[in-house]
């Protein structure tokens, strides 16, 4: 049995590799630059799966989840359809030492991306399971078709815009510790892909301008873990939680005068903690809180304050301006109901306490608008003969705008509107 155990491993990682290469994994910006859910089913629930495990794609949650779910693999895609614009109001002071911006409005383009992912899980005993699952975040990504930041000085190209593709590759083992308690550890493999376009007016706010922007794309490699626990302490009472250690990657070098630590941009911890409650027999609501701790990556956290570049602390510099971004908790609920026979129906809904970008924020958040704060999904399950199920479900995130100076003008000359919503599409099958 372990023999087949390990064909079917070695034929499923590299269904991986090809999916990988075949599809990029982005533009997913939701909560914050991480998606809202994981797996179809999940999605459906807008993201709940701490306690309530349904796929093999659990393991992004918490991979305690494994165990409990038998043999069997699962596929999905997505159809993810992100709506990005800005707005610039007030006219330039003119004032020397000032970076105005061109008044007014563009919309983003590469406005439609395709999603893959692909989970497996194997039984290696009835207590004991090893999963494999490959899923992406993303969502810095904009296609300004303008010259955003231009510089009479210095010669601007167009488009102005990134693109940060994440791809991660989840190895798990699950162990059932009784009955109705499990825990599981997953070593987690991930790669990342950067490209920065129309970035030169910050040439002289750089420490190394050659490597500032339209370096093609950089790669970053890095090993993380995620560790769980799933019980159920009363009948029909489901508890979970998991934890996922910051992920420190290697430098994207050819952006290291653009990203602090001289390109440094590690993937922050998280934590998710959730509940389940059998109402019926036929009817469950799920709740999970999740935080994700932006503040503890410098290139994602550190404010670009204009004072700095008077102090001579450069893009690039250990605490070279970054993004601004601030932790983001996540609440989630979920409703899924079995009232039809072989389909179940699944509804949810996630808000933010407050979206990761402060006001203040706003001029290099042009390139990373990730203002979400709101989430309503919908799906449902077809089930059928031999195991096999059929999942769908949609999303739609609600359109949100923050808006704040350009903090290196004349305090009250010029405003910035960030706005974005979203909708996806995803699909599934399991066997």
């Amino acid at each position: 049995m372990l023999q087949s155990h390990l064909k079917s491993l070695t034929f499923f990682v590299g269904a991986l590799v090809i999916l990988a290469l075949a599809f990029n994994p982005c533009a997913q910006a939701t909560n914050g630059y991480f998606s809202h859910g994981y797996g179809v089913q999940s999605k459906s629930m807008a993201g709940v799966a701490a306690a309530l495990p349904r796929d093999a794609f659990v393991t992004a949650t918490n991979p305690a989840g494994m165990v409990g779910l038998g043999n069997r693999y699962d596929i999905g895609f997505s159809l993810f359809n992100p709506n990005r614009s800005h707005t610039v109001t007030g006219t330039p002071s003119g004032q020397m030492g000032t970076f105005p911006l061109t008044p007014g409005s563009l919309e983003s383009g590469s406005t439609t991306f395709i999603i893959p992912g692909l989970a497996a899980n194997w039984m290696l005993s009835p207590k004991t399971s090893l999963g494999v699952t490959i899923y992406g975040n993303g969502g810095m990504n904009t296609d300004w078709d303008a010259k955003v930041y231009n510089n009479p000085m210095a010669p601007v190209t167009q488009p102005t815009g990134i693109n940060l593709i994440q791809l991660f590759v989840s190895t798990t083992l699950a162990q059932k510790l009784s009955d109705k308690h499990s825990a599981g550890i997953a070593g987690i493999f991930a790669y990342q892909r950067f490209e920065a376009k129309g970035l030169q007016a910050f040439g002289g706010f750089s420490e190394d301008g050659t490597k500032l922007t339209d370096n093609d794309a950089s790669g970053s490699n890095g090993f993380g873990l995620r560790i769980g626990y799933l019980g159920e302490p009363i009948n029909g009472l489901h508890i979970g939680g998991s934890y996922q250690t910051k992920i420190f990657m290697t430098e994207f070098d050819e952006y290291a005068g653009l990203f602090a630590e001289k390109g440094d941009f590690d993937i922050p911890a998280t934590w998710t903690a959730g509940i389940a409650v059998d109402l019926s027999r036929t009817l469950t609501l799920a709740a999970d809180i999740q935080q994700i701790f932006y503040s503890d990556v410098k290139s994602i956290a550190n404010p670009m304050n204009p004072a700095n570049f008077q102090q001579g602390v450069l893009l690039g510099n250990e605490n070279g301006s970054g993004f601004g971004w601030e932790d983001m908790t996540v609440f989630k609920f979920g409703l899924e109901w079995e009232g039809i026979v072989d389909m179940p129906l699944r509804l949810g809904y996630s808000f933010s306490d407050q979206q990761p970008i402060p006001e203040d924020e706003m001029m290099f958040n042009i390139l990373a608008p990730g203002v979400i704060e709101q989430h309503l999904t919908f799906g449902f399950s077809r089930k059928m003969c031999g195991g096999k199920e059929l999942s769908f479900s949609v999303m739609r995130a609600f359109s949100n705008k923050v808006s704040g100076p350009n903090p290196m003008e004349v305090p009250g000359t010029q405003t910035i509107d960030l706005e974005m919503d979203q909708w996806e599409f995803s699909l599934g099958f399991s066997f």
